[in-house]
């Protein structure tokens, strides 16, 4: 059923996609219960007008949820018209610098058009980008994911230490690596690090790859556009260096993380769990939020 769902979402236009994700997105955020209540606390924490822009929120958080499939399954010929680059000049020079490049897409805006939006370039010919995911809860989704997600110039990288061998190889090969950054890691993966000036249990992946390949790290953030537009997607390059030191680079990655939030901040997932504690991760150090 799910299959014929995201099939289905497929061959409607954008638009309509997107219009019928803003209701559901509304109607779920309408029924209250914790999803409203985090999404409100997540977005006080960050300084935003909840009462002005939680509702707004909700309706993008249902947009990208059923969105995901049209990005997934439609041809790459109307992906393609869809999405355009913001700051194309800040990525060219990153790619061409010769260097491996580390793509950090966190959850805001339309983020799975990233990396199919980079797999339409023509640099992903001969750099693709291996990008991390994890493994759908739904396992019938499981051959519908891999195979929507993988194209010529993308390729998956499971969130488990195959995954990882597959990143090092990318890095020595100075290819492009794809990272979802503010996705909680599993104990032992991550540290506390501020957030919106809250602690929050950060992955260290990213830096120390960085670090040990002596690649360029840039910040993507995929702004959708009204009416069915389509994706304008911006690029930022981290500009705090990475000094070797956990909790001070996840602090460094956090910040560069909101500020490309900011750009567009109704569009971020802000009833994500994101300070959640993972089992058996170690409490949360209240010094991280100063």
């Amino acid at each position: 059923m799910l299959v014929f769902v995201f099939k289905l979402l497929s061959r409607l236009p954008l638009s309509v996609v997107q219009a019928l994700g803003g209701l559901l997105g509304r109607l779920v955020y309408l029924l209250g219960g914790r999803y409203a209540q985090r999404l409100r606390e997540h977005m006080a924490l960050a300084g935003l007008d909840v009462r002005r822009l939680a509702g707004s929120a909700a309706a993008e958080a249902g947009k990208q949820s059923l969105e995901t499939a049209w990005v997934w399954l439609r041809p790459r010929v109307d992906l393609a018209r869809m999405i355009e680059w913001a700051d194309e000049p800040v990525l060219r020079a990153a790619l061409d610098d010769g260097r491996a490049v580390i793509i950090l897409t966190p959850h805001l805006g339309c983020f799975e058009a990233i990396a199919q939006g980079y797999a339409l370039r023509p640099e992903a010919r001969t750099r693709p980008m291996t990008a991390l995911y994890r493994r759908p809860k739904k396992d019938v989704l499981l051959p519908l994911v891999e195979d929507a997600r993988a194209k010529d110039g993308l390729l998956l990288a499971p969130a488990d230490m195959r995954g990882v061998r597959m990143l090092m190889r990318a890095l020595k090969s100075r290819q492009v690596l794809g990272i979802l950054p503010d996705q909680v890691p599993s104990q032992g993966d991550g540290v506390w690090a501020p957030f919106f000036g809250k602690p929050a249990y950060t992955m260290v992946l990213p830096a120390k790859l960085a670090l040990s390949g002596n690649a360029i790290v840039l910040v993507l953030g995929a702004e959708r556009l009204p009416q069915g537009a389509g994706f304008r997607i911006h690029v930022e390059r981290l500009s705090e260096a990475l000094v070797g030191e956990p909790a001070a680079d996840a602090a460094a990655i956090n910040r560069a993380i909101e500020k490309m939030v900011l750009r567009f901040p109704a569009q971020y997932l802000w009833g994500y769990n994101r300070y959640k504690r993972p089992a058996g991760a170690p409490a949360a150090d209240e010094n991280a939020s100063a």
